[in-house]
């Protein structure tokens, strides 16, 4: 099992509403009080919340499926359905959510940044909310709305400064101990790191953080070694430093074809090319790692940048790489906009709630009409079609939206196949109404105009 993981696949299902109540108060002398019905309670959501104490996405990996409570259903006596309970999801500083298909939902930066990721289901009315001087004892409430069901893809980029990329074994580990507290694997072998590393240097009076990557190799993109897997956790770093193993012993390798292999792999990744690079040649405590980082040093200079002799075993050099680290840190946080609050992240919903379309559509069986918008098809959600009335009240809230008088326009007529949403649409043949059916309703829960 892993115990380090930055990306993961949620599986979200927010909480459904609660159903409303259809009751009458009824006591001694007063057998028809009057509709008592209590709404249902809404369903719980699903909260993404930046936690400055989660580091990994490892609970997810574990548990990818999350759900949240549901909404109770409304009582007599006027009593509302409880709440469900809201599920909140702690995330690493840096987390970004997109959708399977690559479209980013939010970024979370920040302490706190919350996203309300799934939202849970509207409760019901009851029938005491739906009472009016026509209709003045409903015999149906409606139904709670379902919560959202969604896959999200959580990915970690790190919130660091600099970004450490380098071969494996080149002492990217090495070099982030011996500059911060931070104790990373150190061994002798390649791939020794197999999670990024965060450490905290500071510089004279300034604070910041290194990221030590897992190591590439040419053929990173096709998915040699670890491939670009971690190269997303250096994606917010102010500046890039190669680290190079000046001492290395295979053959075929030095420090110059080194660093165009790592710029080439960086290429091929993409949206890095513009950060600042460092050139650190490690390893001058050994003798031949000297001389070697002494010959390449002139080039690397004519190149443009800076490079740094340094070795994490003798400390050599270290002290002027970590001041110009902080240097280019404190250029690019001087440059950067001033940073915002903590914000809550919230999923847009319609602008357009009062709008909808009637579209004709030709199928197999002929012709038919899809009516599509908020309304409508949140309607058709909290229509109980067992119930005569309160398909008739659905009738009644269509007609007075419009969706009748764009459905002549369109050229339907009576007789004709309509339906409401998209996959879980609801069909029917369509009946124009002559008028509000309020005033043409039969006994409690029935509707004349459906009788036939």
């Amino acid at each position: 099992m892993p115990s380090f993981v930055d990306r993961v696949v949620l599986h979200l299902a927010a909480g459904n509403g609660g159903h409303g109540c259809a009751s009458v108060h009824r006591e001694k002398f007063k057998p028809l009080g009057g509709p008592d019905g209590g709404n249902g309670g809404r369903g719980g959501d699903i909260v993404l919340v930046v936690d400055a104490n989660t580091t990994t996405l490892l609970d997810y990996h574990r548990s990818p499926h999350r759900r949240a409570g549901n909404g109770s259903a409304g009582e007599g006596g006027h009593r509302s359905g409880a709440d469900g309970d809201d599920v909140v999801l702690m995330v690493p500083d840096g987390t970004t959510v997109s959708t399977p298909g690559g479209e980013v939902i939010a970024d979370l930066v920040g302490i706190d940044t919350t996203l309300v990721v799934a939202r849970g289901g509207r409760g019901g009315l009851g029938n005491a909310a739906l009472a009016s001087t026509k209709r003045k004892a409903p015999g149906f409430a409606l139904l709670g709305e379902p919560g959202e069901t969604l896959d999200v893809v959580l990915e970690l980029k790190s919130v660091a400064d600099i970004g450490l990329v380098g071969f494996p074994s080149a002492g990217k580990s090495s070099l982030i101990a011996a500059i911060s507290a931070a104790r990373p694997k150190i061994a002798d072998y390649p791939f020794t790191t197999l999670v990024p590393n965060l450490g905290v240097v500071e510089a004279g009076d300034v604070r910041f953080t290194v990221a030590d990557v897992p190591g590439l190799i040419e053929g990173a993109s096709e998915g040699r070694g670890l491939g670009h897997t971690f190269l997303r956790h250096v994606e917010r770093c102010a500046a890039l430093a190669h680290i190079v193993d000046c001492a290395t012993l295979e053959p075929g390798r030095d420090p110059l074809s080194d660093v165009d292999v790592i710029e080439a792999e960086l290429e091929k990744y993409g949206g890095l090319a513009e950060r600042p690079r460092l050139v650190v040649l490690n390893k001058v405590d050994i003798p031949e790692g000297r001389e070697l980082a002494e010959f390449v040093r002139a080039e690397v200079v004519a190149r443009g940048w800076p490079v740094f002799m340094v070795s994490a075993v003798s400390r050599e050099g270290l002290r002027e790489l970590a001041f110009e680290m902080a240097r280019i840190v404190s250029a690019a946080r001087s440059a950067a906009p001033p940073p915002e609050p903590t914000r809550m992240v919230l999923r847009p919903t319609a602008v357009d709630d009062e709008g909808f379309t009637v579209t004709k559509e030709r199928t197999h069986e002929g012709e038919r009409y899809r009516i599509r918008g908020v309304k409508p098809e949140r309607w058709v959600r909290q229509t109980d079609f067992t119930n005569d009335e309160a398909v008739g009240y659905l009738a009644d809230r269509l007609a007075r939206l419009g969706v009748e008088d764009e459905l002549v326009k369109a050229g339907a007529h009576g007789g004709d196949e309509v339906v409401i949403g998209g996959e879980d649409a609801v069909v029917f043949d369509w009946e124009p109404t002559i008028s509000s059916g309020a005033e043409r309703l039969g006994p409690r829960g029935t509707d004349s105009r459906l009788e036939n």
